[in-house]
């Protein structure tokens, strides 16, 4: 427990550096670290990493040190000029205890940018919000991870144990990033992930699968229309039916726990579709995109039976798919899901540290989408701790951060870097 002299100073240098953590925020969300395209935006972090100090380790993700390791997500993607930054911070005398801080640099598509108030990599402050792709999910609270280390030299202190900053690729497509830095070696007795969480503690996640449906259709001339089949059309059925199979699944929350309790726990989206290759032929071809949860502890295996039965079933429906059924093929998310246990002594201490500077207790919750905290927990026996700022619109337009909840979640984090891992003088 930190005395009132030393948590009063942590806080206080939060608050001198936060302009400056605002701005190194901002300038990270210029740039647009797209997959396949963070290789500017993690040279710019390893840079502020040499400048605090930290050793930086910048290695390339490979398929092979990782594939055959449980949590691998399946790709159809290159990994050329794809790396993770860790800069690390060696304790002079081991006093405490080691921590992963943990933070991912990849964002999502940005969508018709006629549809942003202003541009999505061009940052732009609007009272307590900073918006742009990225400002929320998650740059906020990747620099808010060297903010509270800035914060405890500022005011005289150094970690009295080892701490790892990460920044890795790919949380949002399959969370390689997260195991190739399990892969390189880095352990710690706790995580924290300060990803966008309304300043509250995730206890539970759920899991992800990503797959591809192939439908092949029949083309002929639109005047013969009826002599053909209809690629997409036949595969809007088979979209209905997989929405069934969400709703059956969510009838299932009884069996899994705390999900009985969140409304609507699973979420199966059709995130893309492509097909046909003229407006006057009969569509041969269509390939659409799904996004389905998982519950934890539910079987991936017989996650994916039921899907491709699903299907089936539904092919068998239409004239044309009962003889030339749909492929199904996975690739991206496959991803179990979570629940934080055996971190008793890592959630009282981040508990203190949130009353200490909210003067509320620390509130719960259950989350229905999936974080890279999975890796650490169920992979690695890692507890990691899910909690980050207030944001608004991650994944969508005009995404943004709240600058104030950002501010009162860098104080947590310093106060828990301080407590956890011990400080000693400068």
């Amino acid at each position: 427990m930190l005395d009132r002299e030393t948590t009063t100073a942590i806080i206080d240098s939060v608050d001198a550096g936060f302009a400056e953590q605002v701005a190194l925020t901002a300038e990270l969300v210029r740039f647009p670290s797209l997959r396949g395209d963070e290789h500017t935006a993690q040279d710019f972090l390893a840079g502020e990493m040499r400048r605090r100090g930290l050793a930086v380790d910048r290695f390339p993700v490979r398929v092979e040190d990782i594939s055959s390791l449980p949590g691998f997500s399946p790709v159809h993607v290159s990994y050329d000029n794809v790396f993770n930054v860790v800069g690390s911070h060696r304790a002079e005398t081991v006093k405490g205890r080691s921590l992963i801080l943990n933070g991912h640099i990849d964002v999502v598509p940005v969508g018709p940018l006629d549809m942003w108030t202003t541009p999505p990599f061009e940052p732009r402050r609007e009272g307590k919000w900073l918006y742009g792709r990225g400002s929320g999910d998650m740059k906020a609270g990747l620099v808010g991870c060297l903010a509270a280390l800035d914060a405890l030299e500022r005011a005289g202190y150094r970690p009295a144990a080892d701490v790892f900053v990460q920044s890795v690729v790919e949380e949002e497509c399959t969370g390689n990033g997260a195991l190739a830095c399990l892969a390189r070696g880095y352990r710690a007795e706790a995580a924290l992930i300060p990803e966008p969480n309304w300043d509250k503690l995730l206890t539970a996640q759920v899991g992800v699968l990503w797959f591809q449906v192939h439908v092949r259709g029949i083309p002929v001339h639109v005047r013969e229309a009826g002599a053909g089949a209809n690629a997409i059309e036949a595969a809007f059925g088979l979209m209905q039916a997989l929405h069934g199979l969400e709703e059956e699944w969510n009838r299932r929350q009884a069996s899994y726990p705390p999900f009985d309790k969140v409304e609507h726990p699973i979420n199966l989206n059709v995130g893309k579709i492509a097909g046909g290759d003229w407006p006057s032929s009969v569509p041969a071809w269509c390939t659409f995109d799904v996004r389905v949860a998982v519950y934890p502890g539910q079987d991936i295996a017989e996650a994916k039976r039921e899907i491709e039965r699903t299907i089936q079933g539904a092919a068998r429906k239409n004239r044309f798919l009962d003889n030339s059924p749909p492929e199904i093929v996975y690739h991206g998310f496959e991803a179990e899901g979570y629940l934080l246990k055996d971190a008793e002594t890592q959630v009282s201490t981040l508990a203190a540290a949130h009353r200490a500077v909210f003067g509320s207790d620390l509130e719960e919750v259950a989350v229905t989408g999936t974080t890279d905290a999975r890796f650490f927990g169920l992979y690695a026996g890692i507890p990691a701790l899910v909690y980050g700022p207030y944001s608004e619109s991650i994944h969508g337009f005009d995404e943004r951060v709240d600058l104030d909840s950002t501010r009162r979640v860098t104080k947590v984090m310093a106060l828990f870097i301080a407590d956890w891992c011990g400080v000693e003088k400068k």
